[in-house]
């Protein structure tokens, strides 16, 4: 029984200080926009080292003149608690869909991605970061993604046009370092000067700020696709017909720490993008509005999963609901928006996932159903 005892507490502080090395190692993670698959006809292969998986995501609704060009949101950063934030995926984001002539439908899609518990350490050329771990800790990259052509009309490459660290303004060079429970607001907009989508970060907790500018040395200035932020303004070679520009919480990959960010479906223990405790263990992100360039606020709001929702976990769950077999939800709670699952301020869950339409009966570029329709949560 002692020899038991003894072997068990080795493998546990074994298991301790391999994820502790884990997390003192810089490393390194690329996750591209999810493209359109449809067999037969579109055939897309992502860069080697990039991957890409579920982006349920949370759309501001206006058809007010300017919407989709010029907008900021306000926000919370989430914190740590029981569970690591960066437990239950590498990133989360706001982006928009923005113009270049050398992608397929002339369109690519910015993602500005805030790293949890991370410190970056460099954005490259093909869209992916490197980071340390720093605890409660969010620093960005702001990857734009394209699809590119190989000489089969029926298959294509997602390559990245831009990539930039988001800088301290005050300290060029340097990564714009952002904590958990600060308030920041993320401005995108054009200028009269056309040199592509503006994105300026202020964190209103330190008074730091930094902004990027997508002007790709390649692919010129990616300016806003859309004019208005309304349903159907939608990424021509996307799996979603929604807003041009969203809020979304990339799931299915395990910690980029202790996990090395590797792909993972519902119903894998090492996938805590799916386990309800998990969420529930940190207090969530808190998305506290959207402003339009006029003053105005979205007259409506909606919400959409490029994996079906509830549909994506029963392919691999035999059950809904139990230890890493859950969709995660946006929910309305008194301090804004989360995404997760029901927190203590919750107000309306919008159904929990059953939010997020499970069958694709939108259209496209390339046909009718071949997208998953954006449901309105919020009229």
């Amino acid at each position: 029984m002692k020899r038991a005892m003894t072997f068990t507490l080795f493998f546990l502080a074994f298991m301790a200080f391999a994820a502790l090395s884990a997390q003192a190692q810089e490393v390194k993670g690329c996750y591209a926009h999810h493209p359109q698959y449809l067999s037969g006809l579109v055939e897309v292969n992502y860069t080697p080292g990039c991957v890409g998986h579920d982006e349920p995501e949370l759309d501001p609704v206006s058809a007010a003149p300017g919407s989709a060009r010029d907008l900021t949101w306000t926000a919370v950063l989430p914190t740590g608690g029981q569970s690591k934030v960066s437990d239950v995926g590498p990133t989360f984001w706001f982006g928009g869909t923005v113009t270049d002539p050398k992608s397929l439908f002339g369109q690519a899609f910015v993602e500005l991605q805030f790293y949890p518990d991370s410190l970056v350490a460099k954005c490259f050329r093909d869209g992916a970061f490197s980071v340390r771990f720093a605890p409660d800790t969010y620093t960005s990259c702001s990857p734009v993604f394209k699809i590119n052509p190989t000489g089969n009309p029926n298959r294509f490459l997602e390559t990245a046009a831009f990539n930039a660290m988001l800088e301290d303004s005050a300290n060029p060079g340097n990564p714009l370092v952002m904590h958990a429970g600060d308030t920041i607001t993320v401005h995108y907009f054009a200028t009269d000067a056309k040199d592509g989508f503006h994105i300026t970060v202020n964190d209103l907790t330190t008074g730091h700020s930094g902004t990027i500018i997508l002007n790709s040395p390649s692919d010129g200035p990616l300016m806003p696709a859309f004019d208005t932020q309304e349903v159907g303004n939608a990424l021509g070679w996307g799996i979603v017909f929604d807003t041009p520009n969203s809020f979304v919480w990339e799931i299915g990959h395990a910690s980029i720490f202790t996990g090395g960010a590797q792909f993972c479906t519902p119903g894998q223990t090492f996938c805590d993008s799916y386990n309800a405790a998990t969420w529930a263990g940190f207090s969530p992100i808190q998305i506290k509005s959207v402003t339009f360039g006029d003053g105005s606020a979205p007259t409506s709001w909606a919400v959409v999963s490029d994996q079906g929702g509830k549909a994506e976990v029963a392919k691999t769950c035999p059950v809904y609901g139990g230890p890493f077999c859950i969709y995660p939800w946006y929910t309305l709670g008194t301090s804004g928006f989360h995404y997760g699952v029901n927190y203590p301020d919750n107000r309306k869950d919008f159904g929990q996932a059953g939010q997020f339409p499970q069958t694709r009966q939108c259209g496209g570029p390339f046909g009718a159903s071949t997208t998953y329709c954006a449901n309105t949560i919020i009229k």
